[in-house]
C-alpha cells in the first residue's frame, strides 16, 4: 500500500449519529450487492467472507473517505474488483481487510487466528510499512513496494488485489487536493499500470493509464475528449461501412466471427501524438476492430478473409500468435487500407485468446475458479512476469536506487529477439547484448566480453531490433565494465552490474583498510590481531569486539571497510586498538617501533608507507588536478567516503588539503613495477592546418602512448591552437619520451605537461 485516496478519521471521534446511520445503511446494500458477484463461491466460503466484512467494518468503524463515505465502501469495492475476476474465498476476504492491520492495530497473530494464516499472509503482504521510520516519502515508497515484490513472490493473488485496491483509488479521487493527486497519479502510471501491463491485465491497465492522464493533465485530457466525441461522429459512416463490408465478407466465406469495435485510448493517441509530433487530425488509427473466432486456425483464414477484402499496408502485420507477448498476449494485428483511404486496424483472437488479452494472469481463475492447478499455474506466470522486479529488489539495498531500477523494468514497449538456440526473450525497447546476456544469466552478463547479431560481431552498446538472433561470447577473466551503465536499459542489468561493482569496491576497500590499520599499529610498536569478533581465539575476538563497540561498526569488515574508504582515521583505529591491547597485556616491540618510525615521513602523521602498483582498483584515485604518474613524488590524502586520493608533493591543491585535514594525509610510493598505463595530461601548440590533428596522433602513437581525451577548444579559426590532451603512460621517462617526439614535429610549437596552479 503506497497512497489511498481517503482521509481517515480518528477511530475514537464520535460522529454524527444520523448521517453515519445513513451511511450503513449504504454499506449494508455494498455488501448486499457484493454476494450477487459471489455466486461462485459455495456457501461455506461465502461464510467466511461475511465474517471477514464483518471484522473489516467494525475495524473501520468512524473511518471517513475525503468523499464523506464510511472507510468500508473502499474494501468492498476492492473486493468485487476481485470476485469479478473470480478470485477465491481468501483473496476476497483478504481484500475486505486490506487496510485492518494499518488502520486499526489488528495484528497478524490475530488475523491467522480468526481466518488462518493464508489470509492472514495476503493482508500483512499488502501492509505498508507505516511503522518505519523513513527519512524520505521516496524511500518509504519504495520499501512498501519492495514488501509486496516480496508477498507477490509467494502469492500472486497480492498483486492482483493490490491493482484492484489502486484502481478504485483513482476512481474516487476528485475530493482529494490537486497536489496529492497528481502525486498518486503519477507513481500510478510510472509503476501500477506498468504492472497491470505486465500480467496481462489490459482493461486495468488502459483504465489506469486514461485516470492518471486525467488527473496529471486535465486541460490536455479535456482537449482530446472533445476531439475523439466530435471525430466519433465524423467517421460514424466510415465506421458502420467498414463493419458492413467486414460482415458481409466473412458470411460469404460462411466463417462464424464475433466483431466489436475497438477505439484507442485517450492516453495512447496522446503518446503517439506527442512522440511522432502529430496533430490529432493526422492520427489515422483512433479507431478499430477485433475479430474474435472459434478455433486458432480460423484466425489466419479470418486474416486472409481481411486481406482479399482490403489491401494491407506493407510492414503493418503482427503475429502474436506465433510468438506471444512477454505477458502472454496472443493475437494477429494487420492494418488495411479501406475504400475511403483510411488506415484500420484489425485485431484476430480466439476466445481464449480474447480472456488472456483482457484480464491476463487473472484468466486462471476464470477459467475454472475451482481448478487449483489453474490458480498453481497463475502463480507461475505471475512470478515469471515479475521476476525480473523480484531480482532487482534482492540485489539493490538503496530505495532511491531500487525505485529507479523498478521504473526502468516496467518501461511496456518490447523488442523480441532469439537466442542461438531460437528461444524468444523480450526486452525493452533499446537494449543491447548486455541487456540480453543479463536476461539469460547473471554470470553470463558478468563475464561478457564480445556479441554477435545475426552472425556479425557488433559493440556492446548497439540496439537490438525485433527478430534479431544474439550470441554473447564471454571469458571467465572478463568482469563488469562501469561504463555498461551508460547504455544498457533493463532494470536487471543496471541493478546486477551496480552491485557487482559496489561489492568489488567494498572488496578492494576492505584490503586497503587492512593494509592501513596494520601499519598504523606498526607504528604503535604491535602487530594486528589476527582473528575477528566471531574468532576461535577468545583473545583476539574479545578485542575486535571491544574495538567494533567503540567505533560503532557492526563488525570488523565493516570497520575495514570504513578506513579504506576514509571514513575513519586509521592511526585513531589503532591507537584505540593499542589502548586495548595494553589492557590485555600486551606491550610495544621495540624493533616494529624503530623500523616504523624509520619508514614514516617526518612530514606525514604516523602512518607507514602504502605502495601503490596501479592495480587497487576504485579504492585508491588519481587526482585529476595534478595526475600524477610513476616517478613523481606523491602523498595520498584519505578523503571522507571516496577512499585514497593520490596527489603530486608539489600540488597546490593538495597543499591546502593538507593545511586543512592534515590527519587525514599519508605518505605513499610508487611499486618499482607498475601494472597499468597512467593518465597525464599535456597542453601541445600546434600550427593550425590540414591534418594537424593526425600528425601529433602519429607522434603519440610513435611514442607508444595513448591519447584517452582530447580537447581543442572553442576557437579553431586562429593560426595555432592550444590541444589539451590526455596521455595515457607508464611513467615520468615513458611521458618525456612523447614529449621529445612530439616536438620534433615542425607543426608543434610547445609541448609540455600540464601542472596545477
Amino acid at each position: 500500500m503506497v497512497a489511498h485516496a481517503v482521509t481517515k478519521a480518528s477511530k475514537h471521534a464520535a460522529p454524527d449519529p444520523a448521517p453515519h446511520g445513513a451511511h450503513i445503511d449504504a454499506a449494508a446494500a455494498s455488501f448486499a450487492a457484493l454476494t450477487h458477484r459471489l455466486d461462485y463461491l459455495d456457501p461455506a466460503d461465502i461464510k467466511r467472507v461475511r465474517e471477514a466484512y464483518r471484522y473489516a467494518d467494525e475495524a473501520h468503524l468512524g473511518q471517513f473517505r475525503a468523499s464523506g463515505e464510511p472507510y468500508i465502501t473502499h474494501p468492498i469495492a476492492v473486493a468485487g474488483l476481485c470476485a469479478e475476476w473470480k478470485l477465491d474465498a481468501q483473496a476476497i476476504m483478504a481484500a475486505l481487510m486490506h487496510d485492518v492491520m494499518e488502520d486499526s492495530g489488528a495484528t497478524k497473530i490475530e488475523l491467522i487466528e480468526k481466518f488462518g494464516a493464508p489470509t492472514a499472509e495476503l493482508v500483512d503482504g499488502l501492509t505498508k510499512l507505516d511503522k518505519l521510520q523513513f527519512s524520505t516519502r521516496e524511500e518509504s515508497q519504495a520499501e512498501s513496494f519492495r514488501k509486496m515484490l516480496l508477498a507477490m513472490a509467494r502469492d500472486v493473488r497480492v498483486v492482483l488485489i493490490k491493482l484492484a485496491d489502486r484502481l478504485h483509488n483513482m476512481r474516487t479521487m476528485e475530493a482529494m487536493p490537486t497536489a496529492k493527486r497528481s502525486r498518486i497519479a503519477r507513481e500510478t502510471l510510472d509503476i501500477y499500470a506498468p504492472i497491470a501491463h505486465r500480467l496481462g491485465l489490459n482493461q486495468i491497465y488502459r483504465e489506469l493509464q486514461e485516470l492518471s492522464f486525467q488527473y496529471l493533465l486535465p486541460w490536455r485530457f479535456a482537449a482530446l475528449t472533445k476531439a475523439v466525441q466530435k471525430a466519433r461522429g465524423h467517421r460514424r459512416d466510415i465506421v458502420e461501412r467498414i463493419r458492413g463490408d467486414v460482415e458481409r465478407a466473412f458470411g460469404d466465406a460462411k466463417l462464424e466471427v464475433q466483431i466489436f469495435g475497438r477505439e484507442k485510448t485517450l492516453y495512447s493517441i496522446y503518446n503517439k501524438m506527442r512522440e511522432k509530433h502529430l496533430s490529432f487530425a493526422q492520427v489515422n488509427d483512433i479507431f478499430g476492430f477485433r475479430i474474435v473466432v472459434s478455433t486458432l486456425p480460423q484466425c489466419y483464414l479470418a486474416l486472409g478473409v481481411l486481406h482479399q477484402l482490403y489491401k494491407p499496408m506493407p510492414g503493418r502485420f503482427k503475429d502474436y500468435i506465433a510468438i506471444p507477448k512477454a505477458n502472454g498476449y496472443q493475437s494477429l494485428h494487420t492494418t488495411l487500407v479501406s475504400p475511403l483511404g483510411t488506415a484500420v486496424e484489425f485485431q484476430l483472437r480466439t476466445d481464449s485468446m480474447h480472456l488472456v488479452a483482457e484480464k491476463g494472469i487473472a484468466a486462471h481463475w476464470l477459467y475454472k475458479a475451482s481448478d487449483s492447478g489453474s490458480v498453481t499455474e497463475a502463480q507461475r506466470v505471475g512470478t515469471v512476469s515479475l521476476q525480473s522486479l523480484i531480482d532487482i529488489q534482492d540485489e539493490t539495498r538503496d530505495a532511491a536506487e531500487f525505485l529507479e531500477h523498478v521504473k526502468v523494468d516496467l518501461f511496456p514497449d518490447a523488442v523480441y529477439v532469439f537466442t542461438p538456440m531460437s528461444k524468444i526473450l523480450a526486452l525493452p525497447r533499446g537494449a543491447t547484448p548486455v541487456d540480453f546476456a543479463y536476461a539469460i544469466h547473471s554470470d553470463v552478463g558478468d563475464h561478457t566480453v564480445a556479441a554477435k547479431v545475426n552472425g556479425e560481431q557488433v559493440a556492446l552498446r548497439t540496439e537490438l531490433r525485433s527478430g534479431d538472433v544474439v550470441e554473447v561470447i564471454t571469458a571467465p577473466v572478463s568482469r563488469p565494465n562501469p561504463a555498461w551503465l551508460n547504455f544498457v536499459r533493463t532494470g536487471r542489468a543496471r541493478s546486477k552490474i551496480r552491485h557487482y561493482l559496489k561489492n568489488m569496491r567494498q572488496e578492494e576497500s576492505i584490503e586497503l583498510g587492512e593494509k592501513l590499520l596494520a601499519q598504523a599499529m606498526r607504528a604503535e610498536g604491535l602487530h594486528m590481531p589476527t582473528g575477528d569478533e566471531s574468532s576461535p581465539d577468545g583473545h583476539d575476538a574479545a578485542l575486535w569486539q571491544g574495538l567494533v563497540r567503540w567505533s560503532g561498526n557492526r563488525g570488523k569488515r565493516e570497520l575495514l571497510i570504513d578506513i579504506g574508504l576514509g571514513k575513519k582515521i586509521a592511526t585513531i583505529v589503532a591507537k584505540r586498538l593499542a589502548k586495548l591491547m595494553a589492557e590485555a597485556g600486551a606491550r610495544p616491540d621495540a624493533l616494529t617501533l624503530s623500523m616504523s618510525r624509520y619508514l614514516t615521513d617526518d612530514n606525514m602523521p604516523t602512518q607507514a608507507m602504502v605502495t601503490l602498483d596501479g592495480s587497487e582498483g576504485a579504492t585508491v584515485q588519481m587526482a585529476t588536478c595534478c595526475r600524477p604518474i610513476p616517478g613523481d613524488s606523491i602523498v595520498g590524502y584519505l578523503g571522507r567516503g571516496e577512499g585514497l586520493v593520490v596527489h603530486t608533493s608539489e600540488c597546490q591543491v593538495g597543499k591546502r588539503l593538507f593545511q586543512r585535514d592534515s590527519e587525514r594525509w599519508i605518505a605513499v610510493e610508487w611499486s618499482e613495477e607498475p601494472q597499468r598505463m597512467f593518465d597525464s595530461a599535456v597542453s601541445v601548440l600546434v600550427q593550425n592546418g590540414k591534418g594537424v590533428l593526425a600528425k601529433v596522433a602519429q607522434a603519440v602513437s610513435e611514442a607508444e602512448a595513448d591519447i584517452t581525451h582530447i580537447d581543442m577548444g572553442h576557437d579553431p579559426g586562429q593560426a595555432s591552437i592550444d590541444l589539451k590532451l590526455l596521455l595515457a603512460v607508464r611513467d615520468r621517462v615513458h611521458l618525456a619520451d612523447v614529449l621529445r617526439t612530439l616536438k620534433r614535429s615542425p607543426l608543434v610549437l610547445r609541448a609540455a605537461r600540464i601542472k596545477p596552479s
